[in-house]
């Protein structure tokens, strides 16, 4: 999908360790619902999330509304650290 990669765009242009990012899509049973899932380093967590939460803010705003051009309704992000 175009929104996956737009997320990993994202998140690999803000953290130290690109190559640690990890992107999964997860299929669901709703229609025009997407489930992505992002795995960063522990240590690029607050670069990633921002002071309270405004860099994850944005990058789910960017990618819901470029699903939303695109004639998906729902995009849910979570970010998360190993």
């Amino acid at each position: 999908m175009e929104f996956v990669k737009l997320t990993e765009q994202l998140v690999k242009a803000l953290v130290k360790n690109p190559d640690m990012v990890t992107i999964k899509e997860f299929e669901t049973s709703e229609n025009n619902f997407h489930h992505i899932q992002v795995l960063v380093d522990n240590d690029d967590m607050g670069v990633l999330i921002g002071k309270e939460g405004k860099t994850a803010k944005a990058i789910r705003t960017i990618v819901q509304a470029s699903a939303y051009i695109n004639g998906n309704k729902k995009v849910k992000i979570d970010i998360d650290s190993f």
